[in-house]
């Protein structure tokens, strides 16, 4: 048996012009498309007008939504990225397809992108498209998707967008706090509201107050860290609190959670509020209350202590 061998050939010797030669071609074989993309497109027109421009093919696909086919017989650039987006809403169409002969890293990801953050009913395509031979054979298109909606990328888009309400969420609930405690002490009143999941302020060097939030859980810490390399200086400051344990958590009011490990750096001194966290929006006040409350209350059990630290 006699195997062939593929290839390439220029895609310029096979369709000299884009407008001219390839976009009809498209139109007249939009099967091939087809079958490469698992697709069943229909076109509807060629040269749509939109405003002042016009879309290269305009299809409607199984459903009869309406489908845009952009091609570009060169790099991939930024002016047909725009195209494809506004073609795509005044159309009203439910998928773009963008056909081009090399994709750039910046534009496959911009439309990986798009498929992520768009509306479940709205999907992006990039396709290369390439000209085989098999030893002497006419040439042939080759389709390659190189971007296309899937179940993965709308988790991704899902699980981003609420990590972007989660870090709003965060910014809400510190500003909430800061208001109401910097009514009640000056410990955090150069505090910003931050995304994260804790805000700081420094009460000398090597030593921070902390508020922190979870989802379900709420707390207060001192935190201790002289810097890199500090880790017994820590540790030595830490004994200084613990060797007043006793009289702290008295005097504090409660008992308290003392963290020093030999293999971490950091100490910390700590109390947990488990009666709620950032997801329980309708309790934020009450949890700001406690958590400043605390936060004044270990102050006033620590900062008698601070003077007979090794630093």
């Amino acid at each position: 048996m006699t195997i062939g061998k593929i290839r390439r050939v220029p895609v310029r010797e096979v369709w000299v012009g884009e407008a001219k030669d390839f976009t009809p071609w498209l139109e007249n074989n939009i099967e091939q498309l087809n079958e490469s993309l698992g697709l069943s497109l229909s076109i509807m027109e060629r040269e749509k007008r939109v405003g002042d421009f016009y879309v290269d093919l305009l299809a409607v696909d199984s459903n009869g939504d309406k489908v845009i086919i952009e091609c570009q017989l060169e790099e991939t650039n930024h002016d047909h990225l725009g195209k494809l987006l506004v073609y795509l809403s005044n159309l009203e169409a439910k998928s773009a397809i963008w056909i081009c002969l090399e994709p750039r890293p910046e534009h496959t990801r911009a439309i990986n992108w798009l498929n992520e953050f768009a509306p479940q009913d709205i999907s992006f395509y990039l396709v290369q498209v390439q000209t085989i031979r098999i030893e002497n054979s006419p040439p042939a298109p080759l389709f390659t998707k190189i971007c296309a909606p899937s179940e993965q990328t709308r988790e991704i888009g899902e699980e981003k967008e609420e990590f972007a309400e989660r870090h709003l969420k965060r910014i809400e609930f510190w500003k909430q706090l800061l208001e109401k405690a910097n009514s009640k002490t000056k410990l955090h009143s150069r505090t910003s509201p931050s995304k994260a999941n804790w805000i700081s302020t420094g009460v000398r060097p090597g030593l921070w107050y902390n508020y922190w939030i979870t989802y379900s859980s709420a707390g207060i810490e001192l935190y201790i860290d002289k810097g890199k390399d500090a880790s017994e200086l820590n540790r030595k400051a830490f004994q200084v609190f613990f060797s007043n344990k006793e009289k702290i958590e008295s005097d504090f009011g409660e008992g308290l959670e003392w963290d020093c490990r030999e293999n971490i750096r950091k100490c910390s001194i700590k109390w947990t509020l488990n009666e709620g966290g950032l997801k329980d929006e309708d309790k934020w006040s009450y949890i700001q209350d406690k958590l400043i409350d605390a936060m004044i209350r270990l102050d006033n059990a620590l900062k008698k202590y601070f003077p007979q630290l090794p630093w």
